[in-house]
């Protein structure tokens, strides 16, 4: 066996940071939470009559619905993390440039959160 490369067979060199399965899961059951709260919005919107401020700040009014927003928002912004790590890990060799950017991401997802967390408990 010794032309057997190491690349093959129960002997292969396994290297990276092995979050495949589970990024794989975390996109589809972000983007599952993603499409119903589009349905969601989408009945709201066809069945609660005109479109005013008055009806949408009454949809959003509800505490079960700013939480499920947020919970929404949440699972976007993860779902958004996921993504872009991938490609900061995939298209930036360098080191220190690929942490700053991840940084970057983070800070502005995190950002993005307390935000959105604000405008909802506002309204």
């Amino acid at each position: 066996m010794a032309d057997t490369p190491d690349n093959i067979g129960p002997r292969r060199l396994v290297v990276g940071a092995h979050y495949g399965t589970a990024d794989w899961l975390a996109q589809r059951v972000t983007a599952i939470l993603m499409a119903l709260y589009t349905l969601v919005l989408l009945v709201a919107f066809l069945f609660s009559g005109p479109a005013s401020y008055e009806s949408w700040a009454g949809l959003f009014a509800a505490q079960w619905f700013k939480l499920f927003t947020f919970v929404t928002l949440i699972s976007l912004f993860y779902h958004a993390w996921v993504g872009m790590r991938n490609v900061w890990m995939d298209y930036v060799k360098p080191v220190a440039l690929r942490l700053l950017l991840q940084g970057a991401t983070i800070a502005w997802l995190v950002g993005c959160a307390g935000w959105a967390a604000q405008i909802l408990w506002k309204v």
